[in-house]
């Protein structure tokens, strides 16, 4: 039988007789967490928190690998000119805008509007230097580490106050799977 929670969303199904074996999976436990514990508009900000540290992550990971020359491609150019990558952010988030003009309530507001919101966002944010002083001045030394860290930080701490009941939520959950699984493996 499953439970039932204040707003009456059913559970996730009860686990079997030794610990989980007939339950749901992590996956399937994580789903029903989130959908348990967050709002609609809560999962599409910490889809947008979620993706602007893993797009910022990303960027950073590729352009030290195309500067160091460790990975197998390089920059992208049109016409011989150098697109920064916050070209791409600045289309990114004219479409989202668009989605937000139109207005259409099945994607106002959806977790992939705000992934992609938060991606645009990072690819901007990542050469905001750049922007700010109309320099290509994305190596430079100063101020790299505090920007890093800062945006770093920002997206960490974002993406928990976002949903802060669903985070605890997901670590008992996954201690609760693990301790289970670990249960079976001692038994068997």
């Amino acid at each position: 039988m499953s439970r039932r929670t204040e707003d009456d969303r059913p559970g996730p199904p009860a686990a079997g007789p030794d610990g989980g074996a007939s339950g749901p999976g992590l996956a399937a436990r994580w789903r029903a967490t989130v959908d348990r514990h967050t709002s609609p508009t809560q999962r599409s900000l910490l889809a947008t928190w979620l993706s602007f540290g893993a797009t910022f992550g990303t960027v950073r990971l590729i352009t030290h690998g195309i500067r160091g020359g460790w990975l197998p491609w390089g920059n992208i150019s049109a016409g011989g000119r150098h697109l920064h990558h916050y070209n791409i952010g600045i289309a990114v988030l004219a479409g989202v805008g668009m989605v937000a003009v139109r207005g259409d309530a099945r994607f106002t507001g959806h977790p992939g509007v705000g992934a992609a919101y938060g991606a645009g966002a990072a690819l901007i944010a990542d050469e905001f230097a750049l922007l700010l002083d109309l320099q290509d001045v994305y190596w430079a030394e100063e101020g790299r580490v505090s920007v890093d860290l800062s945006l770093g930080i920002l997206s960490g701490l974002g993406a928990y106050l976002t949903a802060v009941p669903f985070w605890h939520e997901l670590a008992k959950v996954t201690a609760d799977h693990a301790q289970g699984r670990l249960a079976r493996g001692a038994a068997g």
